[in-house]
């Protein structure tokens, strides 16, 4: 690789020599690993003419450095990074106040401390990672996939590749949605009633900013979806957990004054259940009167196994209180980050202008290879091809966790989903446990995080299959349960 001649600058306040400079910036480029070995620099008359020094000077400093090791030269093909050159150690942060800023005052509000997921960045190297949310590439058309995205950079697709819509979307991706997407949740919307984004999260984030507010009360289930949880405190308004049980989030405990409920009302996250009609029907007929928005988290609708799925709350409203949001992490893959929102114009209006001000709108040339991709039938075949082997690996697991006598806390058999909600005996904490099994390959999700007070909760976690192959499953099973025997002694 070449070094660009831009990377270099001289001081002209500096009393220091041209040539004493410019060894100087090849040293300490080199020892931070700026640049590396076998890169090459800039010919001398190059160097020369962009820093508008003598040809001289740059030959001369390039010899010296190559005298001192840092750099070797090859006939006919210029200087480059030598090998052996050892790069130092990162620099301590300084202490010096009259040197440093005091970041810790200018810092006006704070994200970092909210509590997280135990996530393994490295979960890929572990034989066994029941972890939820991520892709298996097994599983994934790549080859149609690539050749979507080919045909989106056609030259009829230009202007959308390149341009900058402001606030809006690509039309051929939002019409698939409406008349094909939307259709299988019994939902009717027109194209201006749906708006792109960056993925659920990302559709929460801007649900919870338009609708929330320090005066206002949200209603999240517990537990949750921990980005939620995260996403609603820092609007700083108040917040209502409700317990969910065996037909998800109950209607009657929403307390008065209640402006937002946050429900993933078809496969309830973490634990599985389906909010039942009934539910559902007096869900909304509470938001009707009591005057409350709904925001519906469709999540996982797709992975049902053996029933079809159960209506969409924004299937079933009449007063239009629902926000519905939906992803296509799952049915896709989770690095795709592209998700969208269907609610009334007035809401979407305000979610417009502020994703405007945020982002703009999601790459045009990956909307169009979505697109491409929907439309062509690949997503279908590939969700299809899922469901079969999904349905495979959790009969797999059911076994193995029967077998071996662990408990599932969430929904059973026949709920469907990529994951199992479990529960360990009193008295074992999974973040710990969590830890423990990691030394056995084992990668799980402690579930303390997923409710808003995680401290009575500490035996819970979440085993996911949508990672693991079905041959392991059964030997991945057999490690948690040896681990959680040990635990108790």
């Amino acid at each position: 690789m070449a070094i660009a001649a831009e990377l270099f600058f001289l001081d002209p306040a500096s009393a220091a020599t041209l040539q004493h400079q410019l060894r100087q910036q090849i040293v300490e480029a080199i020892l931070d690993r700026r640049f590396l070995t076998g890169e090459r620099l800039p010919s001398s008359r190059e160097l020369a003419r962009h820093l508008g020094i003598s040809r001289l000077t740059v030959a001369t400093a390039y010899a010296d450095l190559m005298a001192q090791g840092f750099l070797s030269s090859r006939d006919r093909s210029g200087y480059f990074i030598a090998e052996g050159v050892q790069s130092r150690p990162a620099a301590p942060p300084t202490n010096d106040a009259e040197q440093r800023a005091d970041w810790s005052r200018l810092i006006g509000q704070r994200f970092s401390t909210s509590r997280g997921r135990f996530r393994n960045p490295e979960w890929r190297s572990y034989r066994y990672p029941f972890i939820y949310g991520q892709a298996d590439p097994a599983l994934f058309d790549l080859a149609a996939w690539r050749q979507c995205s080919r045909q989106a950079l056609g030259q009829s697709d230009f202007n959308l590749l390149t341009a900058d819509f402001y606030e809006a979307d690509d039309p051929e991706l939002v019409l698939y949605i409406t008349r094909h997407l939307l259709p299988r949740r019994g939902i009717h919307a027109r194209p201006e009633e749906v708006l792109l984004t960056l993925g659920a999260q990302n559709a929460l984030w801007l649900s919870a900013q338009v609708l929330l507010n320090q005066r206002r009360t949200a209603v999240i289930e517990n537990p949750c979806y921990p980005g939620l949880r995260q996403i609603v405190e820092q609007t700083r308004c108040h917040v209502r957990p409700l317990d969910v049980d065996a037909e998800g989030l109950p209607p009657d405990q929403i307390p008065q004054g209640t402006d937002v409920v946050f429900t993933t009302a078809s496969h309830q996250c973490p634990t599985n259940t389906t909010m039942s009609l009934a539910r559902r029907r007096d869900l909304l007929e509470r938001a009707q009167h009591e005057g409350f928005a709904i925001v519906e988290d469709d999540y996982e609708f797709e992975m049902s196994f053996t029933n079809a799925p159960s209506p969409a709350l924004k299937s079933l409203d009449r007063a239009e209180s629902v926000i519905y949001v939906g992803s296509f992490s799952k049915s896709l893959f989770p690095g795709l980050r592209l998700g969208y929102l269907v609610g009334p114009t007035e809401f979407l209006a305000e979610a417009r202008a502020l994703r405007a001000l945020v982002l703009r709108h999601p790459p045009g040339h990956l909307q169009r290879t979505v697109a491409y991709f929907l439309s062509l039938g690949h997503a279908d075949r590939q969700m299809e091809h899922m469901r079969r082997v999904y349905a495979e690996r959790r009969a797999v697991m059911e076994e193995a966790i029967a077998r071996h006598r662990l408990e599932i806390a969430g929904a059973g058999s026949g709920a469907g989903g990529s994951s199992f909600w479990m529960r360990t005996p009193p008295g074992i904490d999974t973040t710990r446990l969590a830890q423990d099994l990691l030394a056995q390959d084992v990668v799980i999700e402690p579930g303390p995080d997923f409710f808003f007070d995680p401290e009575p909760q500490p035996q819970h976690y979440r085993l996911a299959y949508s990672s693991i192959p079905s041959e392991r499953i059964a030997e991945g099973i057999a490690r948690i349960s040896g681990a959680i025997e040990r635990a108790k002694t």
